[in-house]
């Protein structure tokens, strides 16, 4: 059964997959003749980091039988708001203070990453 968190974050996972295959894109067509080429690197890790913890909340939540599986997606959450943001923000204004904050979220992911793992290993369901 889906539980309104469990949809909350599927609904979360899938908007940052849109926005993170905009991003990808913007930054493929739009930015590769604007931002010089340290700078557009930048841009494109804050994308696929976004993209690959869209497709990690959506684990999260289909695996929302797992005890702490829907804490771990929000985790990862914040961790693309902290990280990806960002990167996104240090890109595009070249403002060196902004990648400070950036292991935060970095941080972020790893723990939610973690926390999924536990939830998976301590996850004591009913036998096939």
């Amino acid at each position: 059964m889906w539980t309104r968190p469990a949809q909350t974050l599927l609904a979360f996972a899938a908007l940052n997959a849109l926005v993170a295959v905009a991003a990808g894109a913007f930054g493929a067509h739009v930015l590769e003749t604007r931002l010089d080429a340290r700078h557009l690197a930048i841009f494109e890790t804050a994308a696929r980091y976004h993209v690959y913890h869209a497709l990690g909340m959506a684990l999260c939540a289909v695996c929302r039988e797992l005890p702490g599986a829907v804490r771990a997606g929000w985790l990862m959450q914040a961790g693309v708001g902290i990280f990806s943001v960002s990167l996104y923000a240090l890109a595009l204004s070249g403002v060196k203070v902004l990648g400070a904050i950036t292991p935060i979220g970095g941080l972020f992911m790893m723990i939610g990453w973690a926390a999924l793992a536990v939830a998976a290993w301590r996850f004591r369901g009913t036998a096939a």
